[in-house]
């Protein structure tokens, strides 16, 4: 996962997560991203930003074996409920933890606008978000908070 979160380039990264999602399941993947945005330097943390999106790439029976009928793959590996919802809360945190503004940005980015894709547990959390965002100098933080309010995404 290092060589992903290192890579500056979001489509690059990928050539590094969809084989370890294949390797060692989507939840090991996830989780290790996770931990990266938790702990990781503000660089690690945006690049586990970038390598988000590749860890949700489509599990094609032509990749791997495991996948195709007939093939044999534990679907615990592939569990991510709680881990999407661990990475909710750890960019949550991560966006009121920092002053960086292109760190911000990068949260933001892909941090849905909709109530509903937060578990129950996070609102409050994600309103402390919301409030921030909504009274921040920076156009693109009222914006997202704008989509927010209106229910979008």
């Amino acid at each position: 996962m290092a060589a992903a979160v290192y890579d500056p380039d979001p489509s690059f990264c990928r050539w590094f997560v969809e084989p370890a999602v294949y390797a060692c399941g989507r939840r090991r993947v996830m989780a290790a991203l996770v931990d990266y945005l938790r702990a990781g330097t503000d660089a690690e943390r945006a690049g586990a930003l970038r390598a988000w999106y590749s860890a949700h790439v489509p599990l094609r029976s032509g990749r791997s074996p495991a996948y195709a009928p007939g093939g044999v793959r534990d679907p615990a590996l592939d569990e991510s409920q709680d881990i999407k919802a661990a990475w909710l809360e750890a960019a949550l945190r991560v966006f009121a933890a920092t002053t960086d503004l292109r760190m911000r940005h990068c949260v933001l980015r892909d941090l849905p606008t909709s109530h509903t894709a937060y578990p129950p547990h996070l609102h409050e959390l994600l309103e402390g978000t919301l409030a921030s965002a909504r009274r921040h100098p920076d156009l693109h933080m009222r914006r997202w908070a704008t989509g927010a309010d209106h229910g979008e995404g």
